[in-house]
């Protein structure tokens, strides 16, 4: 599930939140919770995009300064706590305000992105998400200084891969350096494919179910998780290749564990 929180004072274009959104659901997948607020006079103006894209406008009270970002920040946490959670949580707004409320979705283990315009992206937020998008610019992405290629990857890695011109831009941009750095070694990015793709084939038929429940303990508890912390999990423990499906992995296994919904499955239970 992915939630998008959209801060109408901060990213208050109709085309920035429409680019926004066409990033979000081609790199991460359709976008579930898609929520705006702001002042009656600031959500006015967006009264076709909020109708075009399915927004639900949340009008904030005419009161002091940052009601609005308290009011996104109380919903926030309290889907995070949902079940199922969502996966990837977007934030609408480069304002330094929020922080707090990022750091603590990803203490929860949500992975947390930010939608901003290049003007109102806060210099100290750069460091604390996951990802960061910049509107209105062809290439996309802009992430934190600190994270590498790798980790770049990482924050458009999904079940399915992105498919439209937007998310490959993305990651294009992302990966671009590491493109170049690779070019003057072909030998070793020929390695690597290999490599990766045999990690995949040969992770699929080897983990047994004993192995799935032995790295991810939660799923004794019988209690619907979500595709994709597991997949995260399970990778992260070297179970499962950069490039393999879960789903395919939980397929082999019927009498043991149930995917829904049956044809694009987003949760994953342990059946016994």
């Amino acid at each position: 599930m992915i939630a998008f929180f959209i801060d109408a004072d901060n990213l208050c274009g109709s085309k920035s939140i429409e680019e926004a959104l066409d990033i979000l659901e081609t790199s991460y997948g359709p976008v579930s919770i898609k929520r705006a607020y702001g002042s009656a006079d600031r959500l006015k103006g967006l009264a076709e995009v909020c109708r075009k894209k399915s927004i639900r406008p949340f009008v904030n009270l005419s009161l002091s300064k940052n009601t609005t970002d308290v009011a996104l920040a109380v919903d926030a946490i309290a889907i995070s706590y949902q079940t199922p959670s969502p996966a990837v949580i977007a934030i609408g707004s480069g304002d330094v305000d929020f922080l707090p409320l990022v750091v603590r979705l990803r203490e929860r283990g949500v992975h947390v992105v930010c939608m901003a315009e290049p003007g109102k992206m806060a210099p100290e937020a750069r460091t604390s998400y996951d990802a960061i998008f910049l509107m209105g610019q062809a290439a996309g992405s802009d992430l934190p200084t600190e994270y590498s290629v790798s980790e770049a990857g990482k924050a458009v890695e999904m079940e399915s891969a992105p498919s439209s011109a937007i998310a490959s831009k993305a990651v294009n941009a992302a990966v671009k350096p590491a493109k170049s750095a690779a070019a003057s070694d072909g030998s070793t990015k020929a390695f690597a494919k290999k490599a990766t793709k045999k990690s995949s084939a040969t992770t699929l038929q080897e983990v047994t179910v004993e192995d799935v429940l032995k790295a991810i303990p939660q799923l004794k508890e019988r209690d619907w998780q979500t595709i994709n912390s597991v997949a995260k999990q399970l990778r992260e423990k070297q179970m499962l290749g950069k490039n393999a499906s879960s789903i395919k992995l939980f397929g082999k296994y019927p009498d043991h564990f149930s995917l829904d919904p049956k044809s694009k499955p987003t949760q994953v239970r342990f059946i016994g």
